[in-house]
């Protein structure tokens, strides 16, 4: 353990290498008087955190080695309030890609500074680089973990019932109240002798008059279904958008 103090008064130091010293975590005050530090190395360690505003006096520093630790999360206010424009090394650590890392997968797409983030945790992002993790928005536009995320989508409680299961049940009621119908007098002899019945034998056959009526009749039924099936569709579609969770890349 390095006291607070160790580099006090060290004013004008450019290069720090802590590498290779068991240390398991980076303190606010080691570093409150290196204004001029260019090089800081903190590699293979066992560095499991970073205290607030631990880098927050190193705005001239190039170079930041935190690689090879046990580091698996590390927060935007370890360098506030300066602003480090220096490549930051951070691979070999197990780090816990959720929202607390938004922040640097944002950093590493506009900086390009900062590379090689793999994931060990949550599972449903494990093995992948954190560049590659979308972070999704509530309806309230906060951040969604991953995990929590996936379980959301994936919920059997939360999903709706399909689009098409509704759609079909729409077409059947549809088909059986639009369907054509025998006269009366036909439907009573109809039970006495079964017969094989089409589609154009259950039609009235009243000359041209007639069939025009019945094919205004099924071209009317048709539209008539698929305006329901349309707003079935939109309705399920607006459901969806409004289960709390609108995933983003």
């Amino acid at each position: 353990m390095l006291p607070a103090d160790a580099f006090r008064g060290l004013r004008h130091l450019r290069t720090l290498n802590l590498g290779g010293n068991s240390l398991g975590h980076v303190a606010r005050a080691w570093f409150a008087d290196l204004a001029e530090l260019e090089l800081l190395y903190l590699d293979r360690n066992s560095i499991a955190f970073v205290e607030e505003g631990a880098f927050q006096n190193l705005s001239g520093l190039l170079a930041l080695h935190l690689n090879s630790n046990h580091l698996t999360v590390l927060t935007w206010a370890a360098f506030q309030p300066g602003f480090f424009l220096g490549r930051l090394f951070l691979f070999r650590n197990p780090w816990h890609c959720d929202c607390g890392l938004e922040w640097l997968r944002d950093w590493m797409e506009s900086s390009g500074h900062v590379i090689d983030v793999p994931c060990a945790s949550p599972g449903s992002v494990a093995g992948l680089d954190l560049s590659q993790v979308a972070f999704g928005r509530s309806s309230n536009g906060f951040c969604v973990d991953p995990e929590e995320l996936n379980l959301t989508v994936s919920s059997p409680g939360s999903s709706p019932e399909p689009a098409a299961t509704t759609v079909s049940r729409f077409s059947s009621l549809l088909s059986k109240l639009l369907a054509p119908r025998a006269p009366v007098g036909e439907a009573a002899n109809s039970t006495e002798e079964p017969a094989n019945v089409s589609l154009s034998d259950s039609l009235p056959s009243g000359g041209v008059g007639s069939s025009g009526y019945n094919t205004r009749f099924l071209l009317g039924s048709s539209l008539l279904l698929s305006v329901f099936q349309h707003m079935v569709f939109v309705l399920q579609t607006d459901s969806l958008c409004h289960t709390g969770v609108i995933q983003t890349a």
